[in-house]
């Protein structure tokens, strides 16, 4: 019979209630241990948040999420504890015994990791929660939330890694196994590393993006021939929103290698162009000041470039090009439509003749 911890009313009433048990089947008096363990931690925990001021247990609020979050963590601990507590007073054999301890202690290494994680998406939440809503038009928002979001997934990698590894060296037996294959097998070894190779190629590539940023999130990009926005960065790859909706995925160490164009960078502001062919008879002055007009009469113009010129004179026709700024890659896009739109309906009511068409010359010509 084993006898309590001194100093401890936890192990000393397990004690008592395993003599008070004596005499019954050994799994039947661990289960009635363990089920009053975790009885007494369910109590226990709702005793704890009970006395929590009414505002932190209000799930509506902000810090009543953050409790919520946590309860579940400190649930478990206090059965892991209280478990831990009673274990030693079961009637089991020392073998038994002490592999229930190892898996409980394992345990707890897990919970810690997942304390780890939790206190990550707490403090990187609080810092993204400050994000304007207006994040395109914004560099150093846009700067901010990529550094965090890609470090916050960095962390969970590393902090998942670590914690599988910190669990599996509470058993002796890992413990002893993974200790021979590393000096003996090292040809095991290089084959784990080969594999694992490209998770950890983009988890590094993840770390170089967030510290060298050569895009953000909600920058405006051309990755491999697809205009979008990134719409999010993680440890492992990046997700472009493409113009349709749709979601391009693209891994890390693959975007770091290949070109790519980054149009928001440094600023969100770009200068869109617009081309027309127009005839030879085109007015040029009049169309300069009805572009003048088009971009002062919409507010997706940014108000500090307009430029109409002309870049080619070819055979039969003009090219035109306007040059017009916009505050963001979405706004550049719908200012050229509107603007091209708007240039060609004028053209069609005041200038039709200015448009182009074919000119056919017919000389009469007389026999020799």
């Amino acid at each position: 019979m084993t006898r309590s911890a001194p100093g401890n009313p936890i192990a000393h009433a397990a004690g008592n209630l395993t003599i008070v048990l004596h005499g019954w089947p050994p799994l039947v008096t661990t289960a009635i241990l363990a089920a009053a363990a975790i009885l007494v931690a369910i109590v226990f925990h709702a005793i704890l948040f009970r006395l929590l001021p009414r505002p932190l247990r209000d799930r509506g609020r902000a810090t009543g999420a953050l409790v919520a979050r946590v309860r579940a963590i400190v649930l478990a601990f206090l059965i892991v504890l209280m478990l831990t507590t009673v274990v030693p007073q079961a009637p089991l054999g020392p073998g038994l015994r002490f592999g229930v301890l190892h898996a409980l202690s394992a345990g707890l290494v897990i919970l810690i990791g997942w304390a780890v994680l939790l206190a990550i998406d707490i403090y990187t939440t609080r810092q993204l929660s400050h994000r304007p809503d207006n994040i395109q038009a914004d560099a150093i928002a846009r700067k901010h939330v990529t550094q965090w979001q890609v470090l916050r997934r960095a962390s969970h990698v590393l902090t998942i890694i670590i914690t599988t590894a910190a669990a599996l060296m509470v058993f002796p037996a890992v413990r002893d196994y993974g200790v021979s294959l590393l000096a003996s097998a090292g040809a095991a070894g290089l084959v784990v590393g080969l594999a694992a190779r490209p998770v950890l190629s983009n988890l590094i590539a993840g770390i170089q993006i967030a510290i060298t940023q050569p895009l953000r999130v909600e920058d405006a990009v051309v990755i491999n021939g697809q205009w979008g926005w990134v719409e999010e960065i993680t440890s492992t790859y990046v997700v472009v929103r493409i113009w349709n909706w749709q979601r391009m995925v693209v891994p890390l160490a693959w975007l770091l290698e290949q070109p790519f164009q980054n149009w928001t960078r440094d600023s969100s502001e770009l200068i869109g162009e617009v081309h027309w062919s127009l005839d030879y008879t085109v007015p040029m002055d009049v169309l300069r000041r009805k572009l003048d007009e088009i971009v002062h009469a919409t507010p997706l113009w940014s108000g500090k470039v307009v430029v109409l010129q002309v870049t080619h004179a070819l055979e039969t026709t003009l090219t035109l090009r306007a040059l017009v700024s916009a505050r963001n890659s979405g706004e550049a896009w719908d200012l050229r439509c509107f603007v091209r739109e708007q240039m060609i309906t004028f053209l069609q009511k005041e200038y039709p003749h200015a448009l182009p068409r074919r000119r056919v010359d017919l000389e009469r010509t007389e026999a020799a």
